[in-house]
Formats: structure tokens, C-alpha cells, sequence
């Protein structure tokens, strides 16, 4: 997959517009597992625990920081999208269609983020990332419902969590041009990611209606599968509400409560 974020904008949008007036052709071919992500050509790449620490946020030390992480998470996203359209063939048309529209957004947002970089004299790949999603992403590449499970419903549901509360630290700062420019980004961002997940929410529930299971078994089973934690003392349950999860799923993953 290249690195090279035009050539993704160009394979996303042909391959939508070419999805939009005909089947996908079909091909007997089994998708491959990669070995590395798209990224590794242009960022280095380093364990969590050796990601530079974020200080405060009126230095442009750390809020290059703040928003490279944001870039990377968007990039990855990207690939994400992508390679669900790839990996899982046997799904729907729609369910490629959908994916190709998200890699659109994603791609989008990374170059919003790229933009306010280059304000900071910036370049995507200028700081050492980690490569978690491009791990948990090829550990369910031989599963369409533990890919919904994973990445729509946990991690970018996670995103949902993180994002109002990273806006609500940047307030401090926004008589900055740049981090009022962020803000207005990052509230781009929540919304369509909230359409993303609930992109997710949709197929994970078609897939279990599709193999008879409970989908709030079936996802509990899934993150334990995977050893993640459910975050519920983090959940943000409006945002989670409407990208599609209930109360009731919401309860039973630990939120103390949920009207």
C-alpha cells in the first residue's frame, strides 16, 4: 500500500466512483498479509512507551506532538478503511462503498492536520509513531466481525471518548490562531467519526444477525478475545449513543450510567 497520500486519494475516489455504477468484479485471489504498514517508508516507528510525552500545549514542542499523533491516527485510519475494502470481499457492495466514503473523510482530516504542520514547520513523519492499529488490524484480517468489533467499535469509539476532551484542554490556548484552528478541526473530526463508527456498529450487527449471535455477547467475547480493556469510566455516552450503541450494551461494558 503506498505512502504517498495522493496516490491514496486517487485509488479511494476511482474506486468509488467505479463501485457506483457496477459490482466490483470478483476475484479468487486471497488477500495478502502485510508485513508492515504503508507508513514505515516515510515515519520510524517505536513502541508506545517511547512516544514523546505531551507537555503543555503552548509550547509548539508539544503541540506538534499533540497534532502528529492526531495525523497518525487519521493516516492509519485511512489504511484502515482501505484494507477492510480489500480484505473482506464476500460483504455487500454497500459495505465497500461505505469504507471507500470513510477513506475520503479520513483522508480529508490528515490533511487538515498536515496543514496546521506545515504552520510548525511540520511534515507528517517527522516524529517517531507506533504502529498499534496496523497490528490489531492484520490480527483480524482473517475476520470481517472481529474487525468491525475492534477497530469501528472499540478504537475509533475510543477516539469518541478522547477527542471532546482534548478540545476541552486546547480552550485554554485558543486565542492561539493555530489551536483555534485545531479546535474547528477536531470538532470536523468527532462528528464524521461519529458516522464512521456507526458505519462500523452497522456491519459488526449485520455480521452477527448473519451467524445468529447476540451482539453484545459477541462483542464482550471479541475484546476479552483481544485482550482490551471496555475504558467504560471513559466513555462519552452521548457520542457513543449516536453512533449507535444502546444503553443497555453500554451498562453492560461499565458505564455506571446511561439515560
Amino acid at each position: 500500500m503506498s505512502a504517498n497520500i495522493n496516490t491514496k486519494e486517487l485509488i479511494v475516489n476511482e474506486a468509488l466512483e467505479y463501485l457506483s455504477k457496477r459490482d466490483a468484479p470478483y476475484s479468487d485471489t486471497l488477500p495478502l498479509l502485510l508485513k508492515q504498514p504503508s507508513y514505515a517508508s516515510i515515519c520510524e516507528i517505536v513502541e508506545p512507551r517511547d512516544l514523546p510525552k505531551r507537555g503543555d500545549f503552548a509550547t509548539k514542542e508539544a503541540l506538534g506532538a499533540l497534532i502528529h499523533s492526531i495525523a497518525h491516527i487519521e493516516f492509519s485510519a485511512i489504511d484502515l478503511a482501505i484494507d477492510a475494502v480489500y480484505r473482506f470481499r464476500d460483504l455487500p457492495k454497500e459495505f465497500r462503498i461505505d469504507w471507500l466514503i470513510v477513506a475520503q473523510d479520513e483522508i480529508r482530516h490528515f490533511r487538515m492536520l498536515q496543514k496546521l504542520l506545515a504552520k510548525l514547520d511540520l511534515a507528517y513523519g517527522d516524529i517517531v509513531v507506533h504502529q498499534g492499529l496496523f497490528d490489531i488490524s492484520m490480527k483480524s484480517s482473517g475476520s470481517a466481525i472481529e474487525r468491525m468489533a475492534v477497530v469501528p467499535r472499540y478504537f475509533e469509539a475510543s477516539g469518541l471518548d478522547a477527542n471532546p476532551k482534548i478540545i476541552k484542554k486546547l480552550q485554554s490556548y485558543k486565542r492561539d490562531p493555530l489551536i483555534a484552528e485545531l479546535i474547528d478541526a477536531l470538532k470536523i473530526i468527532y462528528n464524521e467519526e461519529i458516522e464512521h463508527v456507526s458505519k462500523g456498529d452497522k456491519w459488526f450487527k449485520y455480521l452477527c444477525q448473519k451467524e445468529g449471535s447476540d451482539f453484545q455477547e459477541r462483542f464482550l467475547d471479541i475484546i476479552k478475545k483481544y485482550n482490551l480493556k471496555s475504558r467504560a469510566e471513559q466513555f462519552n455516552i452521548e457520542g457513543r449513543k449516536a453512533a449507535g450503541f444502546s444503553c443497555n450494551e453500554l451498562i453492560a461494558l461499565g458505564a455506571k450510567k446511561c439515560n
